[in-house]
């Protein structure tokens, strides 16, 4: 299946791109809307879109930086649309991105961070190791203190519990990472249990992270 996918800076978005990611997201479960999505063109470096047959079917807002000297793909505000070919959107745009890993840290391990709203968005980390949190894992001190990184990179710094990962929202819609799979059955019942005690009508999210192996990264990806 082939889609048309694009990866380029946040400030040659145009006006039309952002009303085009406000079709997909409108009426969505992260709240977003298009004031935000212009804010997040203006918080993150790159954007990566997808289209099928000229349509947008996803989009994910990302930068890569570093934290503390590590590595980092930094997913903020991304959606893809709820229809039959989600499974390959989502694997289109991290595939888009993990080529640009490969290309601004080469031969080094990444730390793939975002946040999430729904158990699904798991599968974005299909193929990444430690990941966290995860079902039967306590993280470690090292672990919870990257929670925090995370939460204060996406600024709420204070407001995360480092040992559920969950950030306490402040009623307003933030950058997740929106995505529900088709085959909710298929979601592992400990994952789940992640998001149970999010409080969706404040805008909680569970931030997690995992990290892209140097090695994984340029057999797959590398140019």
């Amino acid at each position: 299946m082939t889609f048309a996918v694009e990866t380029k800076d946040c400030t040659a978005l145009a006006d039309a791109e952002l009303a085009d990611m406000a079709d997909i997201v409108t009426d969505g479960p992260a709240g977003f809307d298009i004031g935000l999505l212009s804010k997040q063109a203006e918080a993150w470096v790159l954007i990566t879109q997808i289209r099928d047959v000229g349509k947008l079917v996803g989009f994910s807002f990302c930068t890569l930086e570093r934290i503390g000297g590590t590595p980092c793909l930094l997913w903020g505000l991304a959606s893809v649309k709820r229809n039959a070919k989600r499974d390959q959107v989502l694997k289109a745009i991290i595939s888009a991105q993990f080529r640009r890993a490969v290309l601004a840290f080469p031969d080094e391990d990444v730390l793939i961070g975002t946040r999430f709203i729904d158990p699904g968005a798991f599968a974005a980390f299909k193929g990444l190791e430690d990941i966290c949190p995860r079902p039967n894992h306590k993280p470690s001190g090292e672990e919870r203190a990257w929670s925090r990184r995370l939460a204060k990179r996406f600024g709420a710094e204070g407001r995360i519990d480092d040992r559920s990962f969950i950030v306490t929202g402040d009623g307003s819609a933030s950058g997740a990472f929106d995505y529900a799979t088709a085959k909710p059955e298929s979601i592992d019942g400990e994952v789940a249990a992640f998001f149970d005690p999010l409080d969706h009508d404040r805008r909680d999210v569970l931030i997690a992270f995992g990290w892209a192996m140097a090695e994984e990264l340029a057999s797959k990806f590398a140019p």
